[in-house]
């Protein structure tokens, strides 16, 4: 009897878990799941709106996700720092001109479902009959080689050839070299 009542509670709190959303939309509204149907892949890009090699990184992941939609990749920004609310990231959004989804990672869970660290940092995502599985997270592009030290331009495009490795079922290389930029900062931070 015991055993029964611990799956019980086991069960239920796996399906509280299930329910609770994975961040909100910039109305507030709950982000339930972040792959829509028939999408092939998910690319996570993690943002502060006051990260500078963020910022920088805006006209390369638009690129990308003008490229790639129409294929089935999905892309996301997510913003995971508590102080980029609603109102700041709209603010973001007019002032750099950006037209993709954004979710607001209050309670971090997309930050550690990728185990992102760096904004900016990607995490791409299969969208299997599973669930979502991760084959790809890092940096970019190798534009940025340390802070402060950066190329006039990159030479390997690690995101994009990810993308490109996921859409022909080929396996995803690894990234070349670590993300460069701001440290993401912890929900329960001081």
């Amino acid at each position: 009897m015991a055993l029964r009542a611990a799956v019980v509670v086991l069960c239920m709190a796996m399906f509280a878990l299930a329910a609770d959303p994975l961040g909100t939309d910039l109305n507030g509204h709950p982000i339930e799941q972040i792959a829509p149907p028939g999408a092939k892949a998910v690319v996570l890009f993690f943002a502060a709106s006051d990260c500078p090699i963020s910022n920088r990184y805006i006209p390369e992941i638009e690129r990308l996700d003008r490229e790639f939609a129409p294929q089935g990749v999905h892309f996301w920004w997510v913003y995971p720092n508590p102080g980029d609310t609603a109102a700041v990231v709209r603010r973001h959004y007019e002032q750099f001109d950006i037209h993709a989804d954004a979710v607001l990672d209050t309670e971090q869970r997309l930050t550690h479902m990728a185990h992102a660290t760096i904004t900016p940092e990607v995490a791409v995502f299969l969208s299997t009959a599973e669930g979502l599985r991760e084959v790809y997270r890092g940096r970019i592009d190798d534009r940025y080689v340390a802070l402060g030290r950066e190329r006039p331009v990159a030479t390997q495009h690690d995101l994009e050839t990810a993308i490109r490795a996921v859409l022909a079922n080929r396996t995803v290389p690894k990234p070349g070299g670590p993300p460069v930029g701001c440290s993401i900062v912890p929900r329960n931070a001081p």
